[in-house]
């Protein structure tokens, strides 16, 4: 034997589901296993029966080619196969005299090969009969009740075991027999329930690798492959694919304790998930050869197609009912304009789409309950503390209190629960309720004697008694069908639509009065500026009257008061002109042309005349600036405020110095004026852009438009403006169109 390794030993068996029944590392007794370098053919490790079911020893066959064992000619053909388009086929051949079966597959880089006798010869007329009663007589059944009480007397009758049960899986994974046919001298099964440990989550999923599974002999000892270890991947061998992979040592006990001698076990799936399964058992050794398990899995086939077809059937009407009850809701709704009413208030209630005790709603923050229900309190307490934590737009339960335990209070009302989130909203839902059921349910042993480490065995061992035990199930409802989750999301959707559409009308009023007010707003601005300006005419005209005719013959203080009167009165004007202006960005259309940077600024410099208003101020522009597209008389007034800010601002300092260039930040042209003055705390960066905010204090005049003007004209040409200052350290102002 190689000394490469040992199948794990170091493995958390606190569960079953953590035992890698994949890697087993043995067969059955009934035939051997045989794996093979892919590269060469050479067999790499070989089930210890060999000799006595092969005729050929381990020494013989470990390190020589396969075809010592299958021949040359059966040797070239499967690597063909595989060669060729990676399909293997089932083969027969003689070995040793006897006939046997010779199923090919790939584990991961090795060809695995499972040897088995060839069995009892079946006539070719038998077989054809059995195949067309299968078909005949699943075809013909009308309901599922019918159809797996058909299945299961089928499957005795052709394969002869002494036990045959339809075992079909709830959402749990918990099983229950729907089906049985069996010696009379046997107790019955039928209605059962086994609990979900006893068909772990990996050997559920191993049947949609190999969906018949036989074990002919339960009581037999499975046999090692030598060596243990694959000499190829250093690993244990992953056995997934194989039909003659060994049994848990688990299973096999579980089996022992319920007196079982044979079994075969067969996947039914329906829709791509496992439904259930067609479990036989006999009370002695049964070995039944691979034509006649493919029976069983053209049976199963059948089945499945048969029970989907009627299941699918099934859903169609529901879903066809759900339909016309729905049809009805949405008019509610849109003739009402309003979903609570719509869903509530009307014949048809939002509750009779799904069958429920009760629901609720909840818009805007407002609860509305329809039927028994939980109070408004426990509902809203529910919503806060459970449903708006779900991360799905869907959530059911029949057992509500199992996931939240405070729902005990209530399951008498709300064991069972269904919601939906309703549009973009995560507050808003739609919620049905469902009583508790009380059941009693009986199953095959206590299901809280699960599976138990023995210190002698040294690994888990599983029940022993499998006697009736009565269970009363409290806190559970009548579960959700899968056509009542779908009508659920269809009302979402449907709900969800009106919603948009109503926002959307919502949307459009406050439109419309916004452009309204927005109109009025204009007229209000011309006849504002008008009876302002008149009065303001007459108030400047007086005091200048006073000034030219009057002045030297006022006191001091009555001089004061004149230019006062004439100080405020410009700046009245200038006022009335900028929110004019402001207002006026809006309304005024864009006339884009191609303009000259440098141009412009030089013009707006020669209208400030510099040398003599701030003839202390550094001035450095740079050279060439790209030119801008847009509005040239709105862009002006860009400039125009950002550089009279930026001379203001900086005059008073000792060397004032002012910036104008460009910069290029995520493939945009960003142009810029920074000085060095005053400068304003950062926090404020965003509110420097309000209407009549000011952060200069009172040293400075000004009117504080000025920048909301400028960021307007900047938003009109779908771009941004920003600022960056520090208190005492300059302010620098960018902007991209």
């Amino acid at each position: 034997m190689s000394e490469v390794g040992e199948y794990p030993k170091d493995i958390d068996l606190s569960s079953c589901e953590n035992e890698p029944i994949h890697i087993i590392g043995k067969s059955q007794s009934h035939g051997v296993i045989v794996a093979c370098d892919m590269r060469n053919c050479t067999v790499v490790q070989i089930s210890a029966n060999c000799k006595d079911i092969l005729g050929l020893s381990i020494e013989d066959i470990l390190g020589n080619s396969l075809d010592l064992i299958l021949g040359d000619k059966l040797c070239n053909t499967i690597v063909a196969e595989f060669e060729e388009d990676s399909y293997f086929k089932v083969h027969q051949t003689k070995i040793g005299g006897k006939s046997f079966f010779v199923v090919p597959h790939i584990s991961d880089k090795t060809l695995l090969l499972d040897i088995e006798p060839k069995g009892e010869e079946i006539e070719n007329y038998k077989y054809q009969k059995q195949l067309t009663s299968i078909l005949s007589s699943l075809s013909s059944v009308e309901t599922a009740e019918k159809l797996c009480e058909r299945a299961a007397s089928l499957t005795r009758d052709i394969f002869g075991y002494d036990r045959v049960m339809v075992y079909k899986f709830d959402e749990e994974w918990n099983g229950k027999v729907i089906a049985e046919e069996k010696n009379e001298e046997m107790e019955s099964w039928l209605g059962l329930h086994y609990p979900a440990s006893d068909i772990p989550k990996q050997a559920r999923e191993l049947f949609f690798k190999n969906k018949i599974r036989i074990i002919t002999d339960v009581n037999s000892k499975p046999i090692a492959l030598v060596p243990e270890i694959s000499p190829i991947s250093e690993q244990a061998l992953d056995l997934s694919g194989s039909l003659l992979r060994a049994v848990s040592p688990i299973h096999i006990e579980y089996l022992q304790n319920m007196n079982v001698g044979a079994s075969l076990t067969a996947a039914l799936i329906a829709n791509g998930k496992l439904w259930g399964l067609i479990a036989c058992h006999h009370n002695s050794a049964k070995f039944i050869n691979f034509y006649q398990r493919q029976t069983c899995d053209f049976l199963t086939q059948i089945f499945s197609n048969e029970l989907s077809l009627k299941n699918t059937r099934s859903f169609l009407e529901n879903i066809e009912k759900g339909k016309e009850i729905r049809q009805i809701l949405l008019q509610q709704v849109n003739r009402k304009e309003n979903i609570r009413s719509g869903l509530t208030q009307q014949k048809s209630k939002f509750t009779d789409l799904i069958q429920s005790g009760g629901g609720a709603i909840i818009l805007n923050k407002k609860i509305t309950l329809v039927g028994n229900t939980p109070s408004k309190s426990q509902v809203k307490t529910l919503l806060k503390e459970f449903v708006f934590r779900q991360k799905d737009s869907v959530f059911f339960t029949n057992n509500l209190m199992s996931s939240y335990p405070e729902a005990k209070e209530y399951k008498d009302v709300a064991s069972g629960f269904l919601s939906i989130k309703l549009g973009e909203s995560e507050r808003d839902a739609l919620i049905w309720f469902r009583p508790e059921v009380i059941q009693t349910v009986s199953w095959g042993g206590n299901p809280e004697n699960k599976a138990l480490y023995s210190e002698e065995k040294q690994r888990l061992t599983p029940r022993k008694s499998f006697e009736i035990w009565t269970q009363e199930l409290k806190g559970y409802s009548q579960a959700w069908l899968d056509y009542e989750i779908s009508e659920a999301k269809s009302l979402r959707e449907s709900i969800s639509y009106v919603i948009l559409n109503l926002q959307k009308k919502e949307i459009n009023r406050l439109n419309n009065e916004l452009i309204d007010a927005h109109n009025e707003l204009n007229l209000f601005s011309q006849g504002l500026s008008h009876d302002l300006k008149a009065p303001l005419r007459g108030i400047d005209g007086y005091a200048h009257i006073l000034k030219e005719d009057h002045y030297t013959g006022l006191e001091a203080e009555a001089k004061m008061a004149v230019d006062t009167i004439l100080t405020s009165a410009e700046e009245m004007q200038d006022l009335i002109d900028n929110i004019l202006s402001f207002a006026g960005v809006n309304n005024q259309n864009l006339k884009k042309v191609m303009i000259n940077t440098d141009h412009l600024i030089q013009e707006l410099l020669k209208s400030f005349n510099i040398p003599k208003n701030y003839f202390k101020t550094e001035l450095i522009i740079e050279e060439q600036l790209p030119k801008m597209l847009g509005d040239k008389q709105m862009l002006a007034q860009v400039w125009s405020n950002l550089i009279t800010n930026a001379l203001k601002y900086s005059e008073k300092e000792k060397s004032p110095k002012i910036e104008i260039g460009t910069l290029t930040q995520e493939k945009k042209t960003v142009y810029y004026v920074k000085d060095n003055g005053i400068g304003f705390d950062q926090k404020y960066s965003e509110e420097i852009f309000v209407l009549f905010s000011r952060f200069s204090g009172n040293n400075y005049s000004g009117t504080g438009i000025g920048l909301a003007i400028v960021k307007k004209i900047i938003e009109k040409h779908d771009g941004k403006i920003w600022a960056e200052s520090n208190l005492g350290e300059g302010t620098s102002f960018y902007f991209h169109l």
